[in-house]
C-alpha cells in the first residue's frame, strides 16, 4: 500500500510565495504538517493557509542566518521532509553586475539552500529516521548557456544543483533522499505581469510543479535521489 504524508512534519521555505502556496496546499491535501519560515513579522495577506490547523508559521526567520536557521529547525519535531523554495532572481549584463549583487544572489539562492539542507540533515541524522530533501534550481543552473544576461543568478542556481547531487551521493546509504526540480518559467501572476506578450501555454503550471515536488518529498519516492527533474 502506498504510504502517505499523514502526520509527517515538512518544512517548506518560501512557502508563502506563489509556488510555495501551491506546494503547501498539495502537502496539506496529503495530510502533512507544514512548518513555514517567514522572513517578516506577520504572515503575508495573500497566503491562504495562515490559519490552517496543520500549518506552523514561524516569523522573523532569516534563512541566510545560520543561527536563525538552526533555531527554526530545532523546534520542528520528527522532521520527515524539507523543501527549499526560497530564493531570488536578478537579470543584468555581466559588465553591470556589482559585487554586492552577485553576493546577494549567492546568499539568497545558494547559501539559504545550503543552510537549510544542513539543518534538515542534522535533524534527520539525529533522529535516525529516513527523510526527503527537495531543492529548486533552474534551467540556467543546469545549462549555463541559458544564463546569458543573468550570470549571477545562473551561478547561484548551478551551485544548488551541484550541492543537491553531492549531498545525495553522500547520504545515499543513510536513508535521506536528496533531489531538485528545475522548472522553466512558472505560470504565476507576477510572471504574467512581467511578460504579458509571452505564450503562457508553454509555461509550467504551479499545480504541475507542486505535484512533482510533493512526490519527491513523499515516502512514495523510495529510491530516486540525486536527480535534477
Amino acid at each position: 500500500m502506498t504510504e502517505t504524508l499523514d502526520g509527517r512534519h515538512m518544512v517548506v521555505t518560501g512557502g508563502t510565495g506563489a509556488l510555495g502556496g501551491a506546494v503547501v496546499g498539495k502537502l496539506l491535501e496529503q495530510g502533512a504538517v507544514c512548518h513555514v519560515p517567514n522572513a517578516h513579522a506577520v504572515a503575508p495577506p495573500h497566503f491562504p493557509f495562515a490559519a490552517h490547523d496543520r500549518v506552523r508559521l514561524a516569523h522573523n526567520v532569516d534563512l541566510s542566518d545560520s543561527t536563525k536557521v538552526e533555531a527554526f529547525y530545532n523546534q520542528v519535531t520528527d522532521l520527515w521532509g524539507s523543501i527549499h523554495l526560497a530564493g531570488g532572481f536578478a537579470m543584468a549584463p555581466v559588465e553591470k553586475i556589482e559585487s554586492a549583487s552577485f553576493a546577494e544572489m549567492m546568499d539568497t539562492n545558494a547559501r539559504t539552500t545550503f543552510l537549510c539542507c544542513r539543518a534538515a540533515i542534522r535533524s534527520m541524522l539525529t533522529s535516525g529516521t529516513a527523510g526527503r530533501i527537495v531543492n529548486v534550481t533552474a534551467r540556467a543552473g543546469l545549462d549555463p548557456r541559458r544564463g546569458s544576461g543573468m550570470v549571477a543568478y545562473a551561478a547561484s542556481k548551478a551551485a544548488v544543483a551541484a550541492m543537491t547531487v553531492a549531498m545525495a551521493e553522500e547520504l545515499k546509504h543513510k536513508g535521506i533522499l536528496v533531489n531538485a526540480v528545475a522548472p522553466s518559467t512558472l505560470d504565476t501572476p507576477a510572471n504574467r505581469a512581467d511578460m504579458p506578450d509571452a505564450d503562457f501555454t508553454k509555461w509550467v503550471s504551479l499545480e504541475a510543479a507542486a505535484e512533482a515536488i510533493a512526490y519527491l518529498a513523499s515516502p512514495t519516492n523510495m529510491a530516486m535521489s540525486g536527480t535534477l527533474v
